[in-house]
């Protein structure tokens, strides 16, 4: 499926962006690789990591914003990952036009263009902060999986197919908690908390891409399917934190104590996989969730029996942070290094 094709990037110097195209070079052989950022640095020393492999990587600096320069980037491409986003809740919250110009205008822009240009697949990667939204990034990626699911119903004659993913925390990617709890105790700094009952639900790098690459091979359109993970609370996860890098720093870990700040604008005490709501219309795979359309006219082509060991999703169990079972601190540490987010 991915052998030969053009693929395009968008935001694909992020975390999960340069992991991604790390997996599709050494998994798969991919015709070329078009790296889609707005970040002339990031993209400078990613060239430089790849060098030798110009003929497979190409980098074209721009911004979902600008059709015209996202119309460019996507001639003759097959395959849309698309990663690029306002992420960080607080800052949403201060700047909420400014996400939905990224969020969901960008991103009606790259539907726009994957139906003119007749693009293959066309992933959509979202977040649990969707399900049950109360702050502005996760109604802009709600209303962003509405977009895409939608995108189907309207494609024509194109083709294209449109689906969502969504993930939890990526524990690990820049700005997240792993690096800054380490900063802080490197540079004996106070060890910060929003609120001590907070619950999230946790994946590594290699789960990201998981979700993306397993569900490409199954997607019939407009489907948005949710990995099974792991739920922490957070202050384990903190205390797992402060002992594994007060030795690898040398230093005391009694000597770091949590300081409880107060939760910030637009942060949840717990997430949701899906909501209430999507329970109804939520089927169980293997390793993942599948949340089927609400709108008849965009679930008329999805055919359930194509999904392997398929069942409804059993109400009984848990879909909330708050209500899962927490990984122990001993498991917390042994996820955080098999998954190599520490060493």
């Amino acid at each position: 499926m991915l052998d030969d094709k053009t693929i395009l990037i968008t935001g694909g110097t992020g975390t999960i962006g340069e992991a991604l195209l790390e997996k599709l070079l050494v998994a798969h052989d991919p015709k070329v690789i078009r790296i889609f950022s707005r970040d002339e640095t990031k993209q400078y020393f990613l060239n430089l990591k790849y060098k030798g492999l110009e003929d497979k990587i190409r980098f074209f600096i721009g911004d979902i914003r600008d059709k015209e320069r996202v119309r460019r980037a996507m001639e003759n491409v097959d395959i849309v990952f698309h990663l690029a986003a306002l992420k960080h809740v607080e800052s949403c919250e201060y700047n909420p036009f400014e996400a939905i110009k990224t969020n969901i205008i960008g991103l009606q822009n790259l539907i726009d263009v994957s139906i003119e240009k007749k693009v293959e697949k066309f992933v959509y990667t979202s977040t649990d902060k969707a399900a049950t939204p109360c702050n502005i990034m996760g109604v802009t990626k709600l209303l962003g999986e509405k977009l895409i699911t939608a995108a189907n119903y309207y494609k024509g004659v194109a083709g294209t197919l449109f689906y969502s993913v969504r993930f939890g925390n990526v524990l690990g990617s820049r700005g997240s908690l792993v690096p800054t709890i380490e900063k802080q105790i490197r540079n004996d700094l106070p060890i910060t908390v929003t609120h001590t009952d907070m619950t999230r639900y946790v994946m590594g790098l290699n789960h990201a891409l998981q979700l993306i690459l397993d569900s490409l091979n199954i997607a019939q359109g407009g489907e948005v399917f949710v990995l099974k993970m792991q739920s922490v609370k957070i202050v384990d996860l903190i205390e797992v934190l402060i002992k594994h890098y007060s030795e690898k720093y040398l230093k005391k870990a009694k000597d770091f104590e949590m300081k409880e700040i107060g939760i910030l604008p637009g942060e949840k005490l717990y997430e949701e996989l899906f909501s209430i709501e999507e329970v109804d219309r939520t089927y169980e795979l293997d390793n993942m969730y599948l949340i089927i359309p609400q709108v008849a006219e965009y679930i008329y082509k999805i055919d359930l029996s194509k999904y392997s060991n398929i069942r409804k999703f059993d109400k009984s169990k848990p879909f909330c942070s708050k209500d899962s079972l927490f990984l122990k601190k001993e498991e917390i540490l042994n996820y955080l290094l098999e998954q190599k987010i520490i060493s």
